[in-house]
């Protein structure tokens, strides 16, 4: 059926004057041919279509856009993440050496690459910036001149073994960057002759300290104090005197000097004068 085009359109009517002059409307349909009509509609639909497509390839476009972190934010979170694997690596090659008293050679090389991973990692240390990171109670957990079995380390100082009558315990050192002392503690347990109980001491050998660069500590030994502990706790500390710069042997300068390689809230690792490493975690 042909489709029909509906309109009104005003009609007029002549007449001799113009004061009976009128006008009136009809409805009249044209015919419109149904190719043009399904022209129009493809046209109309088209348009429709390619709006929605638009629409829809913005609309994706937008989905897979998604929020991204800072690359710094990302660098840093990566970095702690392989900072604490490498601590952890640490921890586990200097754990059962008794603090380095029962460490071999092929322990001491494990834990200095360890240590120099770490190291590596962590960066420089700057203590001008980080001082106050070594304030508190550290106790040792490693040190590679306890290999040499003596507890002077790389140091002249009385020999460790079971036949000889000096236990070594835990080990400390305790830092006041306010008041410049560096302690180091040992928790010692001395042979008495049978039936007498070992007796328990504790050793602080009082030192001052400054910093020497960026990253250097020199420390100078002041005193030795002993006090007893366990069933002897009651009697008084002993207090050992710096024994005087004209009598003190020329390789026992009571003064010496480490690098503090790495530093953080809760474990730091140094190097001494004469290249033995040690392990300290905040206690």
């Amino acid at each position: 059926m042909a489709s029909v085009l509906q309109s009104r359109l005003p009609l007029y009517h002549s007449s001799p004057s113009p004061s009976s002059y009128c006008s009136s409307t009809f409805t009249c349909f044209f015919p419109i041919n149904p190719r043009a009509q399904s022209i129009h509609t493809q046209m109309f639909h088209s348009k429709k279509n390619y709006h929605s497509k638009k629409d829809l390839l913005c609309k994706s476009a937008l989905d897979k856009v998604s929020v991204i972190d800072p690359p710094g934010n990302d660098v840093e979170g990566s970095k702690t993440e392989i900072i604490g694997a490498l601590k952890l690596k640490l921890l586990s090659a200097v754990s059962g050496l008794n603090r380095g008293l029962a460490a071999s050679e092929d322990d001491l090389q494990k834990a200095d690459s360890a240590a120099k991973e770490l190291e590596g990692v962590g960066g420089p240390v700057d203590l001008s910036v980080e001082l106050d990171k070594l304030q508190g109670r550290w106790k040792l957990i490693y040190s590679s001149a306890f290999s040499s079995r003596t507890l002077g380390g790389s140091r002249p100082g009385p020999p460790t073994g079971r036949l000889l009558p000096i236990i070594l315990g835990q080990v400390f050192q305790r830092i006041d960057i306010l008041s410049k002392d560096f302690d180091n503690i040992a928790e010692l347990q001395l042979g008495t002759p049978w039936p007498l109980p070992p007796v328990e001491v504790t050793a602080t050998l009082a030192h001052k300290f400054e910093v020497l660069g960026s990253s250097k500590i020199k420390i100078v030994f002041e005193k030795t104090t002993v006090k007893t502990t366990g069933n002897l706790s009651q009697l008084p500390p002993l207090d050992v005197p710096r024994i005087p710069d004209a009598l003190r042997p020329a390789s026992n300068t009571g003064s010496g000097e480490f690098e503090v390689t790495y530093l953080d809230s809760d474990t730091r690792v140094t190097r001494g004068d004469r290249g033995e490493l040690r392990v300290f975690v905040i206690s």
